[in-house]
């Protein structure tokens, strides 16, 4: 990608701006303000397409360590700097990335695709829905969404796309790939707010609702995953058909998909020894996701996700299902480490120097000044926490930061506890569906190359808004039934 100097003019004069112009709220440090100033240069420089982003990210780790924004000391701005790169969830992404090549080098992810297609190949929208479904089937016993969605679902996603011949390097992405790109991704928010146990952060929102209210409200894991239910499987529904109309692939019927599909599995033989091992592998990758072991034995055999990714890849590389040339040329891996690291460094010290809280703050004095009762806090106070997700790269950081202030302030404010919780636990989850740095899923889909920045943050803010009103909508109906307000 050739150096576009008008959007980096753009995104630079948006950054000094910002720093020299606009002056510094009351109760905001400079550094503060000045790191609000560098992170929003880099992401209109990355919506400008000034350079890859991965270009963009380098830039951005040295504008943060030559201003110091972080430390004082020329030493200590660059470990800041740099800090994010460390992040199990960083290496967690770029590990599944490099796993998701041995389901494309041994041939599994095709004989999986051929066999998705011989089931729902008729039309594209049953491909779809048969993504759909699988996320939503492992999504109970899956703590990690990125694993679920960039390193599971994803893999067959882009065989099922490759079969196709729609990929980007053919310029045919708008065949069928783009469509199921979108179905993949948008498929993860939905289910990782579906069960407790589907993403990270749902724990923690757990814990944050118990000690808000005194241990006076408790979600359970069947509590949570009987109420989030409904509204889920509604959007679920809704989705594939809502991407079909937005953005419809060029191929829409496939009256020959089965004969084709089965074809191609009886051309391909036999199951090989590395496809075996590579099946072992996902399996064994995904027990550990799922936290078996611990649930079934004892809580001292717990991996953590990133832990289990390293050992699944480390399996292949020992039984040679992939060489470390292999693992070298997986670009769009080592890419999305160094581009996603930088924009959760900025986002973490947005956090740490102070912006998030005082706006947090502000939040809550001018709800009490418009007097619009506890109905219309939680509306606003809903939208804000959903909307702001375009300033985090981390789901979880977003939930650390903000989830506790947001509680505190609708409950101050008159809302019920219960239906509360439930509506930001919700939103919490709807969010990811904004940006392609929203979620560890997303910049694995993204960097895949099916959708274009533009497309993927158009998408985003439609299924933001069909997933807020169809979710909250329903809810509300359906937690009236189950007398939670």
């Amino acid at each position: 990608m050739p150096f576009k100097p008008i959007p980096a003019l753009i995104s630079i004069a948006v950054g000094l701006i910002i720093w020299f112009v606009i002056p510094i709220p009351e109760g905001v440090s400079a550094d503060a303000w000045h790191m609000l100033a560098l992170f929003i240069a880099t992401i209109v420089a990355i919506i400008g397409k000034v350079l890859p982003i991965g270009a963009i990210a380098i830039i951005a780790v040295t504008a943060v360590a030559l201003t110091g924004v972080t430390n004082d000391t020329p030493s200590g701005a660059i470990s800041d700097a740099l800090s994010s790169f460390s992040s199990p969830l960083i290496w967690l992404i770029g590990i599944a990335v490099m796993i998701s090549r041995g389901l494309i080098k041994t041939g599994l992810g095709r004989r999986i695709a051929y066999y998705f297609i011989s089931i729902f190949g008729k039309k594209t929208v049953g491909v779809a829905y048969s993504l759909t479904a699988a996320e939503l089937m492992i999504a109970p016993i899956t703590p990690s969404n990125t694993a679920r969605g960039g390193g599971i679902i994803h893999p067959i996603m882009l065989s099922i796309a490759q079969s196709f011949h729609s990929t980007p390097e053919e310029g045919t992405e708008d065949k069928i790939g783009r469509y199921l790109a979108m179905v993949n991704y948008h498929a993860n928010p939905i289910t990782s707010g579906m069960f407790i146990t589907a993403t990270a952060p749902n724990p923690l929102v757990v814990d944050l609702v118990n000690k808000a209210t005194g241990s006076q409200i408790h979600l359970s894991w069947t509590t949570w995953a009987v109420a989030m239910f409904i509204p889920g499987m509604l959007c679920l529904i809704l989705m594939p058909l809502v991407i079909y109309l937005v953005y419809p692939p060029e191929v829409k019927a496939t009256p020959d998909a089965k004969t084709f599909a089965k074809d191609n599995l009886k051309q391909m033989g036999h199951v090989t020894r590395q496809e075996k091992i590579m099946l072992g592998v996902f399996a064994l990758m995904l027990i550990l996701w799922a936290n078996i072991p611990a649930l079934l034995i004892s809580e001292s055999l717990s991996v953590d996700a990133t832990t289990t990714a390293f050992i699944g890849l480390t399996a292949l590389l020992l039984t040679g299902v992939l060489t470390w040339e292999d693992v070298l040329k997986e670009k769009s891996a080592w890419d999305t480490i160094i581009w996603f690291g930088a924009l959760i460094m900025m986002a973490s010290y947005l956090n740490k120097l102070g912006l998030v809280g005082w706006f947090s703050d502000n939040i809550e004095h001018m709800i009490e000044f418009t007097g619009v009762g506890w109905v219309g806090a939680v509306a606003i106070l809903t939208l804000v926490y959903l909307y702001i997700h375009y300033f985090f790269a981390s789901t979880t950081a977003h939930i650390t930061a903000l989830f506790a202030a947001f509680y505190a302030v609708g409950l101050a404010l008159g809302a019920p506890p219960m239906l509360y919780a439930l509506i930001l636990a919700a939103a919490g989850n709807i969010m990811m569906t904004l940006t392609h740095y929203a979620t560890g899923t997303a910049p694995v889909i993204f960097n895949s190359g099916y959708i274009t920045l533009g497309e993927w943050w158009s998408i985003g803010a439609i299924m933001s808004v069909v997933n807020l009103v169809v979710w909250i909508g329903a809810g509300l109906i359906w937690w009236k039934l189950l007398g939670y307000y």
